[in-house]
């Protein structure tokens, strides 16, 4: 038991002091996680001695990985995984093939057979998941365009990842043959089966009686049992755990119990992919690289030189500019986890030697450990390549002007019929290519980040007659509030809402003149509908008004219950019988069809 104690100790030491120190030095976690596990591996202090103990951890910590997989699941509707087939089947199979192709030949230049070396090249292929996915969270960008692409990539090298394993045996000797065995494949089909089935009519249902019982471990332990029963259930399958978490996390995606799930199995996924990293460090062959270090750093050079080569070319073609398609090219060029799985495989099967596997495996992970470094590279470069960017554009001196905070298609609107009724204003956004775009069609427009107060007073709020805070992100919208409520009270401010909660938060500041965004066009186009159902102009007036009142009452009303959802729950509910009501005992709106 101490054993056991002292090397749990000295694991979360290492997560402990590892992840900071690599944030300290404005590097990836995941090198910090590597380098502990160099320190503490059998190649480096010794307090994990054995490569067999290595493997052992190595074993547990991959359902860091599947549990990592679960969770982009969660974040991923049905729907848009099937929009995002295009990108997966197409240029995630582009960038394996290609890929493959061109590696296979080097491979048969270092003097592995054919058939080995097509196998070698499709395992190099393969980037990390894990490793990647990591490094775009930490740095925001798997929301752009380049980060898409990359998850869509790394999806299909997953998927790709299975029939890989499944035909080991054909790059085995020539001629070998691999039997098919039709009831494990039958067995195999079924259980995804249920998997879905399971997914999409149970799985819900029991996590509602779970929470029930307002008992919140028993809700992480179901979200664990959920992740660990679909991952035997693959695994008997003889399919890919990590493949058949994602999938569970895509038909749990729409549950109402998906933000629950995520923050309760947040932390296992954190400890875990930590120690999935770790113990990659403490796998490292330090001896290797010192009796051989031109053949592994030349291996480095060519795998990553090839994959970037491939990825770049690829997105280039895919329609991504420069620095997108050099950033995905960067960030996917290193080896993966799922190469140590088909090169254990292969060394079993008898397809490689094991001094070939020991060192595609340094070459792999010295390979991870150069990517958080080339894309500090890319960012040093796109810097250079980006134009400079100006601080704020000083608006002209003024007073008794409206200053409109967000020149998108909101405060256009505004400015448009300022213009027509010759009413000076001062419009400020802080994308200089909304700027650009917009001055060039004649409007006055200065690029300036309205929530600092330096720019406001350079546009001369305290000389305005109106402040319109049009800005579209919620956050950005609160803080120029914030700034404006505090050092300028005495200007009215009148503010768009993204709905319901940005108008509350923006109460919260101070600002009463709210206006929701859609819901005035949403009132516009049920009047338009009331009038192709038949009704009557006066019925349509009547009914439109008597709604707007009643939702806007409702607005402010709901403003003092906004933090008790169970007193706001009951609350609509009378609100809806209210209306019902007005509606009663005013003027009935009949159906004109109900008579027909």
């Amino acid at each position: 038991m101490s054993g056991f104690l002292l090397q749990a100790a000295i694991f979360l030491a290492a997560a402990a002091i590892a992840a900071p120190l690599a944030k300290r030095l404005q590097i990836s976690s995941v090198i910090g996680y590597l380098a502990a596990g160099l320190v503490i591996g059998p190649y480096g202090l010794g307090q994990v001695s054995s490569v067999y103990e290595v493997e052992s951890i190595l074993q547990i910590a991959e359902f860091g990985v599947v549990l990592l997989l679960f969770l982009i699941g969660l974040e991923l509707r049905p729907k848009r995984l099937w929009t995002m087939r295009q990108q997966v089947f197409g240029l995630g199979a582009g960038q394996v093939g290609l890929t493959a192709l061109l590696l296979w030949p080097i491979a048969r230049a270092f003097g592995l057979p054919w058939l080995p070396a097509l196998f070698v090249a499709l395992a190099l292929a393969l980037s990390s998941t894990a490793f990647v996915l990591q490094v775009l969270d930490e740095k925001g960008e798997l929301t752009s365009r380049h980060g898409r692409a990359a998850f869509s990539i790394l999806l299909f090298q997953d998927l790709a990842a299975i029939p890989l394993l499944t035909l080991v045996p054909l790059f085995a000797l020539a001629g070998s043959k691999m039997e098919m065995d039709l009831i494990e494949a039958l067995e195999a089909i079924l259980i995804v089966a249920g998997l879905v089935l399971a997914g999409r009519f149970v799985l819900n249902g029991l996590y509602h009686l779970v929470a029930l019982t307002k008992v919140r471990e028993a809700m992480t332990a179901s979200a664990l049992l959920t992740v660990v029963g679909v991952a035997l259930l693959m695994e008997q399958a003889g399919l890919s755990a990590a493949l058949g978490a994602f999938i569970a996390g895509v038909l749990l995606a729409e549950s109402a119990y998906r933000h629950q799930i995520q923050a309760d199995l947040a932390p296992f996924e954190g400890l875990l992919l930590g120690l999935f990293f770790t113990a990659i460090g403490m796998s490292f062959n330090l001896e290797l690289i010192a009796t051989r270090p031109l053949k592994v750093i030349f291996g480095v050079a060519l795998l990553v030189g090839v994959k970037a080569a491939a990825l770049y070319a690829l997105a280039r073609f895919s329609g991504h500019d420069r620095p997108a398609a050099r950033r995905l090219a960067v960030a996917l060029a290193q080896g993966g986890e799922f190469a140590f799985v088909l090169l254990t495989a292969a060394l079993g099967a008898q397809v490689v030697t094991r001094e070939t596997v020991e060192v595609l495996s340094v070459i792999v992970t010295l390979s991870m450990l150069l990517t958080p470094l080339l894309l500090l590279l890319d960012e040093q470069v796109a810097r250079r390549e980006a134009p400079p960017q100006r601080a704020f554009d000083p608006p002209p001196d003024a007073e008794g002007h409206v200053v409109i905070a967000g020149f998108g298609r909101f405060g256009q609107i505004a400015a448009r019929v300022l213009r027509a009724r010759r009413i000076p204003f001062t419009a400020l956004d802080v994308s200089p290519e909304q700027v650009d775009f917009v001055a060039r069609s004649g409007n006055k427009i200065y690029y300036g980040d309205a929530s600092r107060l330096d720019i406001l007073e350079a546009a001369d709020t305290a000389k305005a007659r109106a402040f319109v805070l049009a800005i579209d992100e919620v956050e950005a919208s609160l803080r120029t509030a914030a700034v404006v409520r505090a050092h300028f009270p005495h200007v009215p401010l009148l503010a768009r809402a993204r709905n319901r909660q940005h108008a509350h938060r923006l109460m919260d500041l101070g600002v009463t003149a709210v206006r929701r965004e859609t819901f005035l066009a949403a009132l516009a186009l049920t009047e338009d509908l009331l009038h192709t159902l038949g009704f009557e102009d006066a019925e349509v007036a009547h009914t439109i008004s008597t709604f707007r009142e009643h939702d806007r009452k409702r607005l402010y009303d709901d403003y003092a219950l906004r933090n008790q959802p169970d007193k706001l729950n009951e609350r609509a509910r009378a609100w809806t019988e209210e209306l019902e009501q007005l509606f009663a005992e005013d003027r009935p709106v009949a159906d004109p069809q109900a008579d027909r």
